[in-house]
């Protein structure tokens, strides 16, 4: 087996492959009746978030099998269960043939190590409140629920979680 190689996004890679990716790796929440917005998201929407942060890819054979994007500081909509203290990673996926293998930890680890180092001292994330495995995996990894929200490009509502970085 290849060695798994995480670097940074860069100019160079394919937004269309990140995208085709994301779909993938959020293809079972979408059959399941959830529309996280990573499984149908245009390669114009991908683009956007990479804006908007860091995104880290994992490799293996130079294809795409993981990806997560962070952020330091960052705005959020009026009401948003957030601090000024608080970073954020969202689309932490990984390719379907992959899970189990902890390269989700290893993805994990390595967005909580970004935020801490952008001046963030908590992590606050959100996904369904109907992805109960979700929840359960970040509750394993120290996330505890602060609210509740609702965004207008999924069809279900969100569960707020937050985890204080140790320095």
């Amino acid at each position: 087996m290849e060695p798994i190689i995480m670097r940074r996004f860069a100019d160079s890679d394919s937004v269309e492959e990140l995208t085709t990716f994301l779909h993938r790796a959020y293809a079972d929440h979408a059959a399941a009746g959830l529309v996280f917005f990573a499984s149908y998201q245009a390669p114009e929407d991908t683009l956007n978030r990479l804006d908007k942060g860091e995104c880290w890819i994992a490799l293996e054979q130079e294809a795409i099998i993981g990806s997560v994007t962070v952020t330091g500081a960052y705005d959020t909509p009026p009401g948003y269960p957030s601090s000024t203290d608080a970073g954020s990673f969202w689309q932490l996926a990984v390719d379907p043939a992959r899970r189990g293998t902890g390269l989700g930890h290893r993805l994990l680890a390595l967005a909580e190590t970004r935020i801490a180092t952008l001046g963030a001292s908590r992590v606050v994330i959100d996904t369904s409140s109907q992805a109960t495995d979700l929840i359960t995996w970040y509750r394993h990894h120290g996330y505890t629920s602060i609210g509740t929200w609702k965004w207008d490009v999924t069809n279900y509502d969100s569960v707020v979680l937050a985890k204080n970085l140790v320095a």
